[in-house]
């Protein structure tokens, strides 16, 4: 007698996920969201909630989302030279008209991001690279 393999599907209904609102999924306002200048735990909070930290450009006061909380491809539209669609994403909607109107400089822009990330309580520091090996190679 030959052996048959026989294989049977099994159907099943994939386990469903209430769907929840933005406005169920956003934290909860703290008055401690708001300082100039905030601990590193503060901050970390801060960036992962998605809010603004305000920022001095040229003077005047501008909302913007924390550096460490942009995504990719904001970042990959500022290297592209997409300013208005950067600015679009990282600027309040409410200062935008205000940032465009100030026409920031590339030094005055720096300047911005760098204090909205010590405003944040990030630094933007450059990166050391990949540590060398402490093990000595042997040349053969």
């Amino acid at each position: 007698m030959a052996a048959t393999n026989r294989t049977t599907t099994r159907k099943t209904t994939p386990a469903t996920r209430p769907v929840r609102t933005p406005r169920e999924l956003a934290p909860a306002v703290r008055d401690d969201d708001f300082e100039d200048d905030a601990s590193p735990a503060v901050a970390q909070e801060i960036e992962a909630e998605g809010h603004y930290v305000t920022a001095l450009l040229d003077g005047d006061e501008i909302r913007i989302v924390p550096p460490g909380a942009w995504r990719q491809s904001w970042q990959t539209a500022l290297a592209n030279g997409q300013f208005l669609a950067f600015a679009e994403h990282v600027i309040h909607p409410d200062d935008l008209d205000l940032y465009f109107e100030i026409d920031p400089t590339n030094d005055q822009f720096e300047q911005f991001v760098t204090d909205a990330a010590q405003r944040g309580g990030e630094s933007l520091g450059k990166s050391r690279g990949p540590a060398t090996s402490s093990r000595r190679t042997r040349r053969r």
